[in-house]
């Protein structure tokens, strides 16, 4: 009840302060007397913790006209803020109503009106009213922002990309990589009912909008490797370290299984001794070790994961590492590695794998979009134990 009043009051003031300026305005003592019992009516039910009562005598009271309907927009904004939809959609229902609105408050409350149903849900009719403001070329790019958020959060993708299209159009801002993401999620929908062309055809129309594309990238490869089209997998998944280097995470693994299905092993070992110069990340140091391994046997790959460690101390490296060492003790002495090894993939399994890098939030599963900041391609792989 306390919040309610303190928001209240400085209602209650604005309502007695219109009052008088209309009584003195018009020099007529009656209608301040008119005003005066619905004032304290407004005070009494407040302080009785009736605050739905109140709101109406309030409202009534500041009748809607050129000096008033600001005040009504920011109290129905501070309801919408509080969470309190139900009233916000009471007011700004209220002004739209009125037919002396002029067009500029009428656009105005149409845009603060969707707003409440948006955080209401009901966002049917948000997308009716942010249309009808896009229609009347008035604020354009406030409604279709909030278009765009609706048509995301219900998969509606091609709407999505008319939306981005028109608003990189009005604020100047390229709304590529979002398109780009756009044509991802229509690809995944189009594989999932095993339309191979229609993938190939929005893929093509990703990497147009966005050139770095990783995620376009992945799903082609992916593809080509379903198909059995190994060269063409290699090819396509090498793009992903131009393209982002955080993602070879996500590339590395198909790309390694791709290797092995041509048994071309002189090329793997040439890209990936190349790899780990350019990139010394634990993914391609763990493929070369196991590389290592192979060829050269496990002192050399011993050696090699602990002079990586030494400069890169990470979990993934370390729980490799007591593996290679298992081999080379036994009784006791491998015992307790095995326990080590235990207790490190307890922490590996409670930690997030993945990191926005925009709000921070932190999964273990790769998002597209943030479910944090709703941003799109700024989830990435963590690199390392030790950066979150």
């Amino acid at each position: 009840m306390q919040d309610i009043l303190w928001l209240l009051l400085p209602v209650a003031a604005a309502s007695g302060w219109y009052t008088a300026k209309r009584s003195d305005r018009r020099h007529e003592e009656t209608t301040g007397n008119d005003y005066t019992p619905a004032y304290f009516k407004g005070l009494n039910y407040l302080l009785n913790e009736q605050p739905d009562k109140a709101i109406d005598v309030f409202v009534q009271m500041l009748e809607v006209d050129s000096e008033t309907v600001e005040t009504h927009l920011a109290l129905g904004n501070l309801f919408r803020r509080r969470g309190e939809v139900d009233r916000a959609i009471r007011i700004h229902q209220n002004l739209i109503a009125r037919p002396t609105l002029n067009r500029g408050h009428r656009a105005q409350a149409l845009l603060e009106l969707g707003q409440d149903y948006m955080r209401a849900g009901l966002f049917d009719r948000a997308e009716n009213l942010f249309n009808e403001l896009d229609e009347m070329k008035s604020h354009q790019e406030q409604a279709l922002q909030n278009l765009l958020i609706i048509y995301q959060q219900e998969k509606e993708w091609e709407k999505c990309l008319q939306v981005a299209k028109r608003l990189g159009q009005i604020s100047g801002r390229s709304f590529n990589p979002e398109r780009a993401h756009y044509y991802c999620e229509l690809a995944e929908e189009a594989e999932h009912i095993g339309d191979q062309a229609q993938v190939v055809q929005y893929l093509k129309s990703a990497q147009g909008c966005d050139a770095d594309c990783v995620r376009a990238t992945l799903i082609k490869g992916k593809l080509e490797v379903s198909q059995g089209d190994c060269s063409n997998a290699i090819h396509t998944l090498k793009m992903v370290e131009q393209q982002d280097a955080g993602y070879l995470p996500e590339s590395l693994p198909l790309l390694l299984e791709c290797y092995r299905q041509t048994g071309d092993g002189e090329e793997l070992s040439s890209y990936l001794r190349q790899l780990y110069q350019r990139n010394k990340g634990i993914g391609p140091a763990l493929a070369l070790v196991d590389l290592i391994q192979t060829d050269e046997g496990e002192s050399a790959a011993l050696e090699f994961l602990t002079q990586y460690l030494r400069k890169h101390p990470e979990i993934e490296g370390i729980d490799r590492l007591l593996v290679l060492g298992m081999k080379e003790v036994e009784g006791s002495a491998a015992e307790t590695l095995q326990v080590l090894r235990q207790l490190l993939h307890k922490l590996l399994a409670g930690r997030p794998g993945y990191h926005c890098n925009q709000c921070g939030f932190m999964a273990k599963t790769l998002h597209w979009q943030c479910p944090g900041c709703k941003s799109w391609g700024s989830i990435k792989p963590l690199q390392g134990a030790f950066q979150h």
